[in-house]
This record gives structure tokens, sequence and C-alpha cells, in this order.
């Protein structure tokens, strides 16, 4: 009788520093998902824990001296509850002004914009501020010394007394970017492969955007009330949110040809009444609203406070509304102080899920992180040494293959 063999289990018998070696150079998540769907030792050669979010401690963007030693940024791991150090020469000199899709956006003092993936070193060159991104600012901004020696100008900011003082690199997100927002992640070889980067002016209702390979920012006008607070990348679209809670849709296709549609104005959608410290951002294709509700009883102080969350299916309807979010289910949220958009994502080894993870607490002056339950509002600190004394810049969540 012929016997029958039984299929060999190639998958688990490879060996685990070939997995490993697979596993660093896949070229996209989704290549890694589909790793880790093999087995549990493919699974464990690319553990999740890579990808789980690392909150970027503050640097000095004008050390080191002398210039051609590296600038070393730290970021603090909550699964290996530990500090991790990177060389990044290409923050010498530059502001951070937004983390988004693993991606951070800097500025330096000439206005230059660009992106880099700190963890992969890719770099994506953006268009430069400009004297219109100047004019769309509440500020009275303009460039000097074009033409002069050095080849040349500076920005300067001029005061109705007719002062004039330079904008200095601390000055920028003041001035020019409060925070600048990606609808995807830049693609290889310098293109952008459909990202749009859309970014809130400061103190102003316009918002302004390009794509990689752009020469030049262009302006729309988002018709809220005041001025944008923040942007967050929701259902293929932009929503432009005002400080007063108003919100804006902005459809801009990735297509270099193509001409964003006007700004979109929301109506009726009002936010939950005594709320402070908002911050938004997109999870499972809704927007969520992270707020702080406040109790207050006959000036008692110290008034009692919480962090709420509320979501918002745009797309329901005609009259969308907030409605509490008690349960987010395997989720979780990171929220920076610096920054008012987040990101949410499937809990991963040692994330708790539902809750919220603050990059400082939401009131005092202790800058320890602090983890928030969804359900009952209940926070406490997240033990991180090397916070003591000093304010996070924000969370961000590692993209490895981009």
């Amino acid at each position: 009788m012929a016997c029958v063999r039984s299929p060999l289990d190639w998958s688990s018998g490879l060996p685990r520093e070939l997995l490993e070696i697979i596993a660093k150079k896949l070229p996209s998540g989704h290549d890694a998902a589909s790793f880790r769907s093999v087995c549990s030792p493919w699974r464990a050669a690319l553990p999740f824990a890579r990808f789980a979010p690392l909150l970027m401690l503050p640097f000095d963007p004008t050390s080191p001296s002398p210039p051609e030693e590296k600038t070393v940024v730290s970021f603090y791991s909550l699964v290996e509850e530990k500090t991790v150090s990177l060389p990044l020469p290409e923050l010498h000199g530059k502001v951070v002004v937004g983390a988004s899709r693993g991606w951070l956006a800097l500025v330096d003092e000439a206005a230059a914009v660009s992106l880099l993936n700190p963890f992969t070193g890719s770099r994506v060159a953006l268009p430069p501020a400009d004297q219109r991104v100047a004019a769309a600012s509440s500020r009275s901004v303009e460039m000097v010394g074009v033409g002069n020696d050095d080849g040349g100008g500076r920005w300067v900011l001029r005061c109705s007394s007719g002062d004039v003082s330079p904008v200095t690199l601390d000055k920028m997100r003041e001035v020019f970017f409060s925070e600048i927002v990606l609808s995807t992640t830049p693609g290889g070889g310098g293109g952008g492969d459909g990202c749009v980067a859309m970014a809130v002016l400061a103190d102003s209702s316009v918002v302004a955007f390009c794509r990689p390979g752009d020469t030049a920012w262009t302006l729309i006008e988002t018709n809220v009330e005041c001025c944008v607070s923040t942007v967050v990348h929701c259902h293929g679209s932009f929503l432009a949110i005002g400080c007063l809670g108003e919100v804006s849709i902005i459809n801009i296709a990735g297509d270099d040809d193509a001409m964003p549609s006007p700004a979109r104005p929301v109506s009726s959608l009002p936010e939950p009444a005594q709320m402070c410290h908002r911050s938004y951002l997109e999870v499972n294709g809704q927007l969520h609203l992270v707020g702080v509700a406040i109790r207050a009883f006959h000036g008692e102080w110290p008034f009692g406070h919480h962090a709420v969350v509320y979501k918002c299916d745009l797309a329901a309807g005609e009259t969308p509304v907030w409605s509490m979010v008690t349960d987010a289910g395997d989720m979780a949220m990171f929220m920076s102080k610096n920054f008012n958009s987040g990101f949410g994502g499937a809990s991963v080894s040692k994330i708790k899920s539902n809750c919220i993870y603050l990059s400082e607490p939401i009131y005092g002056s202790d800058h320890s992180p602090e983890l928030v339950d969804i359900s009952t509002g209940m926070s406490e600190k997240i033990a991180c040494p090397t916070m003591e004394g000093s304010e996070a810049l924000c969370w961000i969540r590692p993209n490895l293959w981009t």
C-alpha cells in the first residue's frame, strides 16, 4: 500500500535569523501584514512592538556645536519602557511643525519646509513659505535683505510702532505653519504618489496645501468663523476645524493637475458644551473629538475635570451630530500637547485598549505622559524618568518602509 506523506511545513522550517532578515527588507506595511499572517514563527520575527507609538522628546535644534557633530533625538518607548536615541543630523537648525503618517514636518529659519522619516532617513522637500503664505497670517511678516552679498534674505516681524525683529526658529510656528498634516505617506524617490500636505497657518482662517514636487503652496479660504486650529484627514477629505469647533470640508485629489473644490462648511454641528483642550483625530473613518469636561461647584478650587471622547460620522447624513464614546473597543488614541491632531490604532503589546495616551497631563506642571481610561475618565501617570522638567514634542507612530 502506498504511503501518504504529510506536506512539508516549510514556513516554520526557516531559520529565525533568515526570517528577521526578510522582515527588515519588506517594502510596505501591507507586505508586513501578509508576512505576519503566515504562522507564529513569522509573527515572532516581525513583532508589532516595532510599530508601537513612541513619544518624541525635546531637543535643541541649535546644537550641537560644531555642526559637524550629529544632532541626537530621544524617543520614549511605551512597550520597552525605555528611551532610545537616534542620530538625526537633518533636524539641526529646524523646528518640528507636524508628525503625520510616521513622518516629521520640518521648517528652518528661511521657512524652507521638508518631510523626514526619522526611522528610515527618507526625505521629501516641500515648497518654502513665500510672501503669500506670510500675508495669510495675522502677523505682519516680510522678507528683507534679498540680494545681499550673502545671497539671501531673512524674515522679519514689523510691529505697528515700526520696530523690526527677526523671525527666529522658535517663532516659526507662531508666524507661518502651526501644523502640517499628510493625506498619506509620501512615496519613494522624492515623489508624492498622491500625497497631499495640508498646513494650518498661524492665526488664520486660510489653510495652505501642496504636493511633493510643487513649487509653491496653494491657499484655500475655509470659511470658518474665526481661525483654523487643526486639520484632520478623514474619508479622503481634509477637515479644517476652527477654534470654535466649526468644521469645513476640503476635497483635494492627489492628482497634480486637479484643483480643489471650494471649502464646504458643515452646518448644524454644535460641539458638546463645557469642553476645553480639544484635540481631533480620525478613527475608522469617523471624526473623533477628545476634550476635557469641567466640573465646578460654587467656585470650589481645585475644580474637577475629566477627559471625554465624542465621535461624528460626517458622511451619515445632512445633519451629523456628536455622540459620546464610552467604549472604543480595541483602539487606543494618542494625543500630543504641541499639536491639535492625533491618531488612533489597534492596541498592541503593552498598549492598553479603550484608552487615551496624552503626551502630558491635562493640568499641572508635571510633564509625565498620562493614560486615561475612556470608559471611566480616570487617569494615571506613565513613568518616564527622562521627562522630568521637559515637555514632550509629540507622539509618532513608526513607519518603517517609506
